[in-house]
């Protein structure tokens, strides 16, 4: 069992500190701020599926049949 991390209580994503409630789910500003600065920055990001145009037809007539029901 490894010592280190407590029993009870949420890490930081971050650092893996134990959170801290004014800055939850992060330990303090500066890792709530690095997370920040790592969005903006492009650091995350949601995948983009590229669809060709016989698939994006596909889904065109998939939603319209589903809107009608």
């Amino acid at each position: 069992m490894n010592s280190e991390k407590p029993l009870s209580g949420r890490l930081c994503p971050i650092c893996n500190a134990l959170e801290v409630h004014e800055f939850r789910p992060f330990c303090s500003k500066r890792c709530a701020d690095l997370d920040l600065s790592r969005w903006l920055g492009g650091v995350y990001a949601v995948p983009v599926v590229q669809l060709d145009e016989s698939d994006a037809d596909e889904l065109e007539r998939f939603i319209e049949e589903n809107d009608q029901n």
